[in-house]
């Protein structure tokens, strides 16, 4: 059985996709800052006759709990298949550039890249037990800075200093991240799940959560033949699914 992790996977985009994983016949380990609520999560999962869900205490920010995640995870499974890195904060808006926190952009940028980063250092050596190692950096179609620069980019006027140059950021490290496993069997790749109706935006999002979690499982079950390095965004580029950095 194919496992996978997936953090801030109690609620919204990342529990539809640990929902859509088990499906899929997957062994999910559903990572949540709060056992508790990541346990309330797993419940329900089975509930639903969805047993193969663990939950896993993993705060993205807090080395000590990476650590103690690794440790844990590294006690019931030999390999992992599957990683997307889902926790992701947007920080107190608006977020003007010439007055925006200091301290909140830094807040932002340690859950939405520094986060990211820590996570994938600390379980890339389960990952590479897999035959067919996926990793999904859930990304922002804001974190486009070739779209951010084009005046007739539908979002053009959504500006931010924390939240869109964390994502692209994030997209930044996905590169060199997918480079850097070229020769491997890694998939790499970020994902933008579309503007979608959930706590995150006080559910103003057009997009259904199912929708935006199988873009998700879209990537992280891909074939051997599948690409790695992209930018997929069905709302950036709904002809091809493949957002301009």
């Amino acid at each position: 059985m194919k496992t996978a992790l997936i953090t801030g996977a109690n609620k919204s985009i990342g529990f539809e996709a640990a929902r859509q994983l088990l499906q899929h016949g997957y062994h999910v380990y559903l990572g949540s800052r709060d056992l508790q609520n990541g346990q309330q999560a797993a419940d329900q999962l089975r509930a639903e006759g969805l047993v193969e869900v663990e939950p896993l205490q993993i705060d993205v920010t807090d080395s000590a709990s990476i650590a103690a995640a690794r440790e844990a995870l590294g006690q019931q499974t030999s390999s992992l298949d599957v990683l997307i890195n889902n926790a992701g904060i947007s920080g107190a808006f608006p977020q003007p550039a010439l007055t925006s926190d200091i301290g909140m952009i830094k807040e932002v940028f340690e859950t939405n890249v520094f986060g990211v980063i820590a996570v994938t250092q600390a379980f890339v050596d389960l990952l590479r037990q897999s035959p067919a190692p996926r990793i999904v950096n859930v990304t922002s179609g804001l974190g486009s800075l070739t779209l951010h620069n084009d005046p007739s980019w539908k979002y053009y006027p959504v500006k931010g200093a924390a939240y869109q140059p964390s994502k692209a950021a994030l997209n930044a490290y996905t590169i060199m991240l997918a480079y850097e496993l070229r020769d491997t069997p890694f998939k790499v790749n970020a994902v933008d799940p579309g503007y979608t109706a959930t706590d995150f935006n006080h559910h103003s999002g057009p997009g259904s959560v199912a929708d935006a979690a199988a873009r998700l499982v879209k990537a992280a079950t891909l074939g051997p033949d599948g690409p790695t390095s992209q930018f997929f965004s069905d709302d950036n580029a709904p002809e091809t699914g493949i957002s301009p950095w």
